[in-house]
């Protein structure tokens, strides 16, 4: 049996960290969702700057955009959203057999707007708008503008994908927003029956910043705590998760019909030649979860990946390497922060790359 395919026996879906036209014309998105265990999709500036770069289904179209539309960042969106439209179609069928519970395709608002929450909103709005596809989700980062523009998407009633978290303290904030979002549509006399909701949180990239500072305090008690933060980090998130949906925190939210904020794994490509190609995946399984996978890990863990429930796995020992990390100067919500900021940077240069290749 295929690996991926018993994840869903455990609650965990796996969504693709990729799409292109190719992937989309050739039939291998089609495959892997029939057939491989994939239930979504996600996409980001880079994803779509490489999509576009390389696939040669692209060309004609953006020779004819080049002649016939001004506006760079509309020959972008005109050549991505066909590609998100197309993406979601072929995941309808899970959407509806899973009743809205998975079966999405992600789009990213401009990362040049991170800090910019009136625009954030109005282009989310814009953006759904135009993809017109209920198994949409509108990305936008965790980012303190970002937070307070994911819950008025909610109140709003449009399902969002919430990116670039790397702390404890992000993914809290993040949850605190949506539930004050569901609370306001239901005010409001809204439905949040419909309405999906992911927090993404990044992996390799604490590892890989955490690991740096490691190294150079240089004790063997620092040295012992390398490449197990991202993991720690995620399963005491799961726990808040738990808490914070299967509580009376939620209660009446959820007898209200509104759906949890289910927290995806993402960056789970292993940085560090050194450590495990499945670091991020196979310690991070279970219900109510999504792992997003690049080609390369997706085909590993395909390959000898072994799925088992371990998401609640050794709780007390991700508490005491946090408790370990502060003893000896590490202060994760500080990492968080330097990253997320980071992040915000590397997407949005990413952004304008994309924007130079269809100039």
């Amino acid at each position: 049996m295929n690996s991926l395919l018993e994840l869903t026996g455990f609650g965990q879906s796996v969504w693709l960290d990729n799409l292109s036209r190719t992937l989309l014309k050739e039939g291998a998105l089609a495959n892997l969702v029939q057939h491989g265990g994939v239930s979504g999709v996600t996409s980001n500036p880079s994803i779509l700057y490489k999509a576009i770069l390389e696939s040669p289904y692209y060309h004609d179209e953006l020779v004819w955009l080049k002649s016939n539309e001004i506006v760079h960042e509309r020959r972008y969106e005109k050549l991505v959203i066909a590609d998100i439209q197309a993406a979601c179609d072929i995941l309808r069928e899970v959407f509806d057999r899973t009743k809205g519970k998975d079966g999405y395709v992600s789009l990213e608002v401009s990362p040049r707007l991170a800090h910019d929450e009136v625009h954030t909103i109005s282009e989310a709005i814009r953006l759904s708008q135009a993809v017109a596809r209920e198994n949409l989700l509108i990305k936008v980062p965790g980012t303190p503008e970002g937070v307070r523009a994911f819950e008025h998407l909610i109140a709003e009633g449009i399902s969002v994908n919430v990116t670039l978290l790397f702390s404890l303290q992000h993914v809290v904030r993040i949850f605190e927003a949506y539930m004050r979002g569901l609370k306001k549509r239901l005010a409001n006399g809204g439905d949040t029956d419909g309405i999906k909701a992911v927090a993404s949180i990044f992996l390799s990239r604490v590892d890989t910043l955490v690991d740096k500072q490691l190294n150079k305090i240089g004790t063997p008690e620092a040295l012992a705590l390398r490449g197990k933060t991202a993991v720690a980090m995620s399963k005491l998130a799961y726990q808040r998760y738990k808490e914070m949906f299967h509580g009376d925190l939620f209660d009446d939210l959820a007898q209200a019909g509104s759906h949890p904020q289910y927290l995806l794994w993402a960056s789970t490509s292993t940085k560090n030649p050194d450590y495990n190609d499945l670091l991020y995946v196979e310690p991070l399984i279970g219900p109510e979860t999504i792992n997003t996978l690049p080609d390369a890990t997706l085909e590993a863990f395909r390959d000898h990946g072994i799925p088992a429930l371990t998401v609640e796995e050794d709780i007390n020992g991700a508490k005491d390497h946090y408790l370990r990390l502060e003893k000896i100067g590490i202060n994760m919500e500080t990492i968080g922060e330097q990253l997320q900021t980071e992040g915000v940077n590397l997407f949005a240069d990413s952004y304008s790359k994309l924007l130079e290749l269809v100039a």
